[in-house]
């Protein structure tokens, strides 16, 4: 006999309601993390249509990190403080409406002001979907999974659906990309409408800084390691394994899947094993998978390295991202603006010096270098404490 037989009909419909509210927050982060993929994509439609210097091209970049980034800590601590229900819906329509209506407009200035109103968006919806996620998924970190796999969905997507419609529309096609931020937003609003009256009593419990300071290290080291890949690995197949444009493509896309299918096996693998030693699992995972892409010959068989570096590397995300909400169980809004954002974006800030690596000796010693930047991961990671001993 199964369990829906044994139990009542209203357990059941209370057992299932969070699960479709986690995938509906996953799906969220999906089109939010949607647009943060989007602007690098289009960067270069900009560049080849408006005549925009590399200059002008990098400052657009720019404007979406910078309104991202610098204040998700911020908006973390306003969520914290006051409950603020409606910002994850407001902040996933702020970025859409910013992006899509970029291509609109003709002066530089206002492409920048409303690039950088599109990362505002996004750092409004992360530090208060994570806390909402948070609530919704309670102590299971793969359910916690649907809602960080949502994030590298969206960018994953965001160059497949990107690259047609620009090449076919020019850079006005980032209008066809509002609908989805309407859509989004309509239903977090019914979502907190519905769950606002059960919400979770405010978490308890002693928040412990400095095991968080380690584990946004560890989370550093992760980001950069993610954004040295995307950026280069591209260059890596077209001008060290001499594979086509094609083929580059589907390595970058190889690894972005791997990341999707890594962030939800690292989900249930910390419910088996704990959230520490996933995390510290994961950081020896991803060295001998990227010297594999390293040390492949030819543009295919590198290619199975790349799905499985993006596996192991995030392994650890979804757990990075519960974790640090644990060890401030007090402020899960300020855990996940800085896991979530600002973590992330101090990684890809870091990146350029790879670039002074590539412009010296080629995209290879990118990533030779990439096969020894976990290390420091895992030797941060065994400085990590399971939140229940802290407590």
């Amino acid at each position: 006999m199964s369990l829906n037989q044994i139990a009542p009909p209203q357990v059941t419909a209370r057992a299932a309601g969070p699960m479709r509210r986690m995938w509906a927050w996953g799906v969220a982060h999906a089109v939010d993390d949607l647009y943060q993929g989007l602007v690098p994509a289009s960067v270069p439609y900009f560049v080849l249509e408006r005549h925009y210097s590399y200059l002008a091209a990098s400052g657009l970049t720019l404007a979406a990190t910078l309104g991202s980034a610098v204040p998700q800590p911020f908006v973390g601590i306003a969520v914290d403080r006051l409950r603020l229900p409606g910002l994850a819906a407001a902040g996933v329509l702020v970025a859409g409406l910013g992006y899509g209506l970029s291509g609109l407009v003709g002066p530089y200035a206002l492409v920048w002001t409303l690039i950088l109103l599109s990362g505002l968006g996004v750092a409004m919806f992360h530090p208060a979907a994570g806390k909402a996620a948070r609530e919704a998924a309670g102590e299971s970190t793969a359910a916690m999974s649907v809602f960080a796999a949502g994030g590298t969905v969206g960018f994953f997507l965001a160059p497949v659906l990107a690259t047609p419609a620009l090449v076919s529309l020019g850079v006005g096609a980032t209008v066809l990309f509002v609908p989805p931020a309407v859509l989004v937003a309509f239903v977090l609003l019914r979502i907190g409408r519905r769950t606002r009256a059960a919400a979770a009593a405010p978490a308890t419990g002693r928040d412990r800084w400095g095991p968080f300071a380690v584990l946004t290290a560890v989370e550093i080291v992760r980001s950069t390691v993610f954004a040295g890949i995307t950026t280069f690995i591209e260059l890596y197949w077209i001008r060290h394994l001499h594979g086509s444009r094609a083929l580059a493509g589907a390595a970058l896309a190889c690894f972005l899947a791997g990341g999707v299918a890594g962030t939800v096996a690292g989900g249930r693998l910390a419910d088996r094993i704990g959230l520490v030693r996933t995390v510290q699992l994961g950081a020896v995972l991803v060295v001998p998978m990227l010297v594999g892409l390293r040390a492949s010959p030819g543009p295919v068989v590198p290619l199975l390295f790349a799905f499985l570096a993006g596996a192991a590397l995030n392994v650890p995300f979804a757990v990075l991202v519960k974790l640090g909400q644990d060890y401030l169980p007090s402020r899960p809004g300020t855990a996940a603006g800085v896991t979530l954002g600002l973590a992330v974006s101090v990684g890809g800030l870091i990146a350029p010096l790879f670039g002074l690596a590539a412009d010296a000796h080629g995209p290879q010693r990118v990533f030779t270098l990439l096969c020894a930047v976990p290390v420091a991961a895992f030797v941060l990671g065994l400085f990590l404490t399971s939140p229940e001993r802290g407590r």
